[in-house]
Formats: C-alpha cells, sequence, structure tokens
C-alpha cells in the first residue's frame, strides 16, 4: 500500500510537470493549436447552443481520453457519453468528481452506477458556478452572487442477447435535467433590477439515447474479455431552452484493444441544432488510448479535434484496494492560457460486483469437473454438473452443449443396445 501511494505522488507530479512544460512553451502548445486550427478552419456555428455544462466534462477516464469513450464506456465516466454503458459494467462504483474551468469556473460532479443481471442503473448530477460580480462606472460593487448550471441524471439500460459467445447488444437511456440561475443585475443607473436575473434563468429537460456492443476481432491474446467495442449515441435531445437550440450531438464510436493491456478509441460527432440544421456545428473527431503500466497504475492521453476548440488531455490513474484516485490535465482552447491550463481531479469508489466473480469462478469450477466426469464416461455425473451450471448460468452456452452431446452420446448406446437385444 505504501509502494502505491509513493508512486501515486510520482505519477500525480510528472502530470503536473508535463502540464507546466506543455502550456507555458510556446513552441508545444501555440503550433500545435494553431497548426490544427489552420487545417480545420473556425467554425462560424460555434456558441449557438444553451447550456454549456453538457458540453464541459466532469472528469476522470473519459476527460483523459479527450471524451474518446463512447465505445469504452467500461467505468462510470459511461454517464456523459454512452447511456447503454450501464448494463455492461463489472462493478459498481460511486464517484465525486472535481474540475478547474475557465479563470474561477468550477464543475462538481457525483455519479453512481451498478447493474443487477442485464439491467443497469445509474443518477448522475453535476453543477457548473462561477462568481458573478457587477460593479457600476464608478467602480462600486451593485450585484453579486453566482451564475451557475446543473444537471441531474437518471440512466438505465438493458442488454439483450447476451451469451457467453456473444455479449449481446445493450440499449440506454438517460433523462436530464438541466437549471441555469443567474443573479439579478442591474440598469444605466446602477440600480438592481428585481427579478432580473430570474428572467434568464432557465430550466430544460432532455435525453441521450445509446446502443453499445462487443466482440472480438482480430484478438492475439487468450481471455474471454471482448477486444472490440462499437457504439452509437445521441446526446442532449430536446426541446430549445428560451429560443436556444441545445447542445445535440450524434456520435459513432469504436474501440479496439490489440494487446490486453492497451486501449484505442476513436468517436466521431455530428452537432445538431434542431432549429436550425443550416446552423449546426461542424463534424469533430476524438482519439484516445490508454495503457495498464501494472495492475494498479494506468496512464492515458487523447485529442479532440474541433474547430476554435482543440483538446490534448494526458492523465493517470492510481487504483488502490478499494479507490481509485484519477487526474487529467488537458490543454483547451476556451480555457485559461496559464499553467496550469485545466486539471481536473476524481475519485471512484468500487462498491463491489454483487458476487459475480464468485459466481463466475464457481460456475468455471462446476463446468471442469463435469468435463472431467464426461471424459472418464461417467454420463450421469457430468450431467449432474452441467445442470449445477446452468442454474447459476443460464447463459453458460457450453454446459448446454455439454448436455446436449451427453444426450446424443446416451441415445446412441440406446439405439446399440436396441440393435443388439434378440427379441423371440
Amino acid at each position: 500500500m505504501k509502494r502505491q501511494f509513493s508512486v501515486c505522488y510520482i505519477v500525480f507530479f510528472l502530470t503536473a510537470v508535463l502540464a507546466g512544460a506543455l502550456d507555458t512553451n510556446p513552441d508545444h502548445y501555440g503550433s500545435i493549436s494553431d497548426y490544427l486550427d489552420g487545417i480545420y478552419g473556425i467554425d462560424d456555428n460555434a456558441g449557438l447552443t444553451a447550456f454549456p455544462v453538457l458540453n464541459v466534462p466532469m472528469g476522470g477516464r473519459s476527460e483523459g481520453m479527450a471524451s474518446a469513450f463512447g465505445a469504452i464506456s467500461d467505468d462510470i465516466s459511461f454517464l456523459e457519453y454512452n447511456p447503454a454503458g450501464s448494463s455492461m459494467l463489472s462493478r459498481s462504483e460511486l464517484a465525486f468528481f472535481h474540475n478547474n474551468w475557465i479563470a474561477d469556473t468550477k464543475i462538481e460532479g457525483a455519479v453512481f452506477a451498478s447493474r443487477i443481471k442485464d439491467f443497469g442503473y445509474a443518477a448522475g448530477a453535476k453543477w457548473l458556478y462561477t462568481p458573478f460580480t457587477e460593479y457600476n462606472m464608478f467602480g462600486d460593487r451593485v450585484s453579486k452572487g453566482y451564475y451557475s448550471e446543473a444537471v441531474g441524471i437518471l440512466n438505465g439500460s438493458y442488454n439483450f442477447l447476451s451469451g457467453y459467445y456473444f455479449s449481446g447488444v445493450s440499449v440506454g437511456l438517460s433523462l436530464k435535467g438541466a437549471f441555469r440561475f443567474v443573479p439579478d443585475y442591474s440598469d444605466s443607473e446602477g440600480h438592481i433590477l428585481s427579478g432580473s436575473g430570474k428572467s434568464q434563468s432557465a430550466a430544460m429537460a432532455m435525453a441521450d439515447i445509446g446502443a453499445l456492443t462487443r466482440f472480438d476481432f482480430l484478438k492475439p491474446y487468450i481471455s474471454r474479455e471482448r477486444n472490440t467495442s462499437a457504439a452509437l449515441v445521441i446526446r442532449n435531445l430536446g426541446p430549445p431552452a428560451m429560443n436556444d437550440p441545445l447542445p445535440t450531438v450524434i456520435s459513432a464510436a469504436f474501440s479496439y484493444k490489440p494487446l490486453r493491456p492497451l486501449f484505442l478509441s476513436f468517436d466521431f460527432s455530428c452537432p445538431l441544432n434542431l432549429q436550425e440544421p443550416r446552423l449546426s456545428e461542424k463534424p469533430y473527431w476524438a482519439a484516445g488510448t490508454a495503457v495498464h503500466i501494472s495492475s494498479f497504475l494506468s496512464m492515458r492521453t487523447g485529442l479532440l479535434f474541433k474547430a476554435g476548440n482543440v483538446r490534448l488531455a494526458v492523465g493517470s490513474a492510481v487504483d488502490l484496494e478499494k479507490i481509485s484516485l484519477d487526474i487529467n490535465y488537458t490543454l483547451d482552447l476556451l480555457t485559461q492560457m496559464q499553467p496550469l491550463n485545466r486539471v481536473s481531479v476524481g475519485v471512484r469508489f468500487d462498491l463491489g460486483d454483487q458476487g459475480r466473480a464468485q459466481t463466475s469462478s464457481r460456475v468455471d469450477e462446476l463446468y471442469l469437473a463435469g468435463l472431467n466426469a464426461y471424459a472418464e464416461g461417467k454420463y450421469a455425473e457430468a450431467q449432474y454438473y452441467f445442470e449445477e451450471v446452468l442454474k447459476l448460468n443460464p447463459k453458460f452456452d457450453p454446459a448446454r452443449e455439454g448436455l446436449e452431446v451427453i444426450r446424443r452420446v446416451q441415445a446412441v448406446e440406446q439405439r446399440i443396445d436396441d440393435l443388439q437385444r434378440i427379441d423371440f
């Protein structure tokens, strides 16, 4: 444990050093951002949507991969990128996030996620806030408070057709409610206008819909875990807020594990202005990679390629026994140009898997016992073990296939006995 904490401090320190080096060196940040913007140009339709909190990530592994997470969705970060992820989670999690954004603007977040068999569910919330202070022409403060936006999320998903050979197709829905609060402000003479902030405040409902599947493709290692994922998601689908469209986005995502410790991911997204489709922002993409350095240490990086909002992210995570610590550094053209540009931190609590690993281990044990009994010609005993397997896991197809083989063998033996019987 002491060694893991030491590595944690080292990793976090190196991440901070890298952040400062990139952010303060114009040969790095300026050349990267200017070059990418020169290729992609400026998006004249950017900034026309409401509730920017919907576009700001809470943090976690997904932000460290620059949002290229729609097809991975294997931890609690799925909630912001693919609502179908909850029914494929391996463990229940509780997480808290903090993200420094522009100047004094902060993002706080909390998420819980779990699943029961093929049904996954989650709940989360995030809150954006920034100080709001107004001064009159004489420099006197006339108004103060916080501009804030909050989002609450309820998620449910179900994994259809899952089995031993096929991971199934998960379909999910997240219902989201957002609220914007604006403090009262003054008129041209410096008098506070009662209710002026309320007139600019708004509440809105929307939904995320997603699909996710996993399968094996060019897999050079042996593992029951699928090494390839594909996803299709539409986020922030809803009516306009005070005549401003929501940041609706349609995304197609793909992830691949060419090696056991290495993740590669790619998301392609098309913003959609539901009020005026011709005013939709330009399509954009994100690519990310994550590497498990050891059983408790992982690193990730990613690039979001979007007109006027290029993001370069690096991050790391230290997994302790029941707690994971995340830190990400992001170079973001929308945020402040000073060290550190943007840092997010998060802590995830592992709440267990409701005994799924123990059940899986018992299933393997019974199945192997059934194979041994079958090899020894003890068909009744093998049948018993295979039936016990299916009681624990009805989707364990090899046990069902074993029972079918036993029935065929017994049928052949019975036919042989019938042919050898002499009727008088």
